[in-house]
């Protein structure tokens, strides 16, 4: 004959009558007649406000059921960050949506995604919660990094770490190395001013000043690599092969120069500059080292005449004194009789005559005689 509900201190009832609502149950217990066409939706406070098949905008004519109900609207351009007693739930897409405000406190936190970068309001503790919903990226503390919307400039980045909602602006981040960084250029081919070709190996050290410049141009390390050759070959071009080694260091010097002259237009200061290799033909290494060998010949051959000349004249000066000092004469003789006497174990001397050539007389004999 009745039918009874009960409602719970945690719940809520929804009276409709023939499908239509009526008003709100608060706890308790109810009877209705069975064929009064009476119907309650029971419904617990501590989630969402939804009723199947019905729209909440149905319900907002009931004063009473509105009291107890949160209800936020989200536009089609907006994110709406929702909170239950001050802790991130869920984020609310384009809608209307109700909450119960019984047990609960709610708050909303609205987004304009039309600003696609996440404003300073958005904890960033929840981030890693909207990873559906969020792009992030990081500037290095030897970066700096430019901003794009849909291919358009917007600003220069300093390092950290930025947030992006994934709506429908295309984001793009370009970040340049601000660090020193060196080009080394390969097995260069050039050919001197006598018509020698040769290969080279370049070093150049460099540092980004001025990144937007970078940035404005396309294939920047490519056009530093060409700027340099080009440089390298009007240098080289002008200098003969003997010329050019000799003068290894001044290579450097000159495309630095030239090089710092550019650096204002391409936004890059250049540092340093040298030249690690110069590699020749084989053939012409062959002519090298028999120029050189041959060379080296003359030199000591230049060197042996000096000293040969040098010898003899000291013997003749030598020679000058003894004949003008009998006194040096006989000291002579005796630094003679002593060089024999260090080979010889023992002398008998008879007779008369020049003691020095009887000295000799007798070193020869004993040379033949160990012969």
């Amino acid at each position: 004959m009745f039918t009874t509900v009960t409602i719970q201190a945690d719940q809520r009832g929804l009276l409709f009558h023939k499908g239509s609502y009526v008003r709100t149950l608060q706890p308790g217990a109810y009877r209705y007649i069975k064929w009064s066409q009476h119907t309650v939706v029971v419904m617990n406070v501590t989630k969402p406000f939804v009723v199947e098949g019905k729209d909440v905008q149905l319900f907002l004519h009931d004063v009473d059921l509105r009291r107890e109900l949160d209800l936020v609207r989200v536009a089609d351009h907006e994110y709406v960050l929702h909170y239950e007693d001050g802790q991130f739930v869920q984020l609310l897409k384009p809608g209307v949506y109700a909450y119960w405000n019984v047990l609960r406190k709610h708050t909303f936190v609205h987004l304009d995604i039309r600003k696609p970068e996440l404003p300073p309001e958005v904890d960033r503790s929840i981030v890693p919660k909207l990873a559906v919903y969020v792009q992030s990226c990081e500037i290095a503390s030897h970066e700096t990094g430019f901003l794009f919307y849909d291919h358009v400039l917007q600003r220069e980045l300093s390092p950290g770490k930025y947030y992006y909602w994934k709506s429908s602006v295309s984001i793009m981040v370009k970040t340049i190395d601000l660090r020193q960084q060196q080009m080394d250029l390969i097995g260069q081919e050039m050919m001197t001013e006598d018509k020698v070709t040769l290969r080279l190996n370049f070093v150049c050290q460099y540092k980004i000043v001025e990144p937007l410049r970078v940035l404005e141009r396309k294939s920047f390390d490519e056009q530093i690599h060409i700027q340099l050759q080009l440089m390298l070959r009007e240098y080289v071009g002008t200098l003969k092969l003997d010329d050019l080694l000799k003068r290894k260091e001044d290579i450097a010097q000159f495309v630095l120069s030239r090089m710092r002259e550019k650096g204002g237009e391409l936004g890059v200061q250049f540092l340093n500059a040298g030249v690690k290799d110069v590699i020749l033909p084989g053939e012409m290494k062959d002519i090298l080292n028999t120029v050189l060998l041959a060379e080296k010949k003359a030199q000591a051959n230049l060197i042996t005449r000096r000293e040969e000349t040098a010898s003899t004249r000291s013997l003749l000066n030598t020679a000058k004194l003894m004949d003008e000092n009998e006194t040096l004469f006989r000291l002579k003789e005796l630094e003679f009789l002593e060089k024999i006497c260090e080979k010889i174990g023992s002398i008998s001397v008879t007779g008369g005559g020049d003691l020095l050539a009887r000295l000799g007389s007798l070193l020869g004999e004993r040379k033949a005689a160990d012969k």
